[in-house]
């Protein structure tokens, strides 16, 4: 008995998902998002929040974010100068997405353990 192929029944010839998914897509960037939901943060502290990503990488997907409208990059005035960065109002519409991975994510965390 053969199984037969069924159509997809997406009603979208284009994948809204898959186009979502690209547009946040790269390593590290639901960790960015996630470590800039509660407000600003320079780059050392992303580093720190995120130590297992490299300086250079950290960098590419900042610049991805910020050319991407999902997050701003504000120069402040001090001696030395630093950089803020935080989340548009783009940013923030993936976080009750990003929030629900993280609770699955930590459910599964508390099933491994017990």
């Amino acid at each position: 008995m053969t199984l037969q192929c069924r159509k997809n029944r997406t009603p979208h010839p284009m994948c809204p998902l898959s186009d979502c998914m690209a547009f946040i897509g790269g390593a590290w960037t639901p960790n960015i998002l996630w470590n800039l939901s509660p407000g600003p943060r320079r780059f050392s502290e992303l580093r720190s929040d995120i130590p297992l990503v490299s300086a250079k990488v950290l960098t590419q997907r900042l610049r991805e974010l910020e050319e991407r409208g999902l997050l701003t990059r504000k120069v402040m005035e001090t001696s030395p100068p630093s950089v803020e960065y935080q989340l548009t109002g783009l940013g923030q519409e993936f976080m009750p997405v990003i929030r629900a991975i993280a609770e699955v994510g930590q459910r599964l965390k508390d099933k491994a353990i017990a």
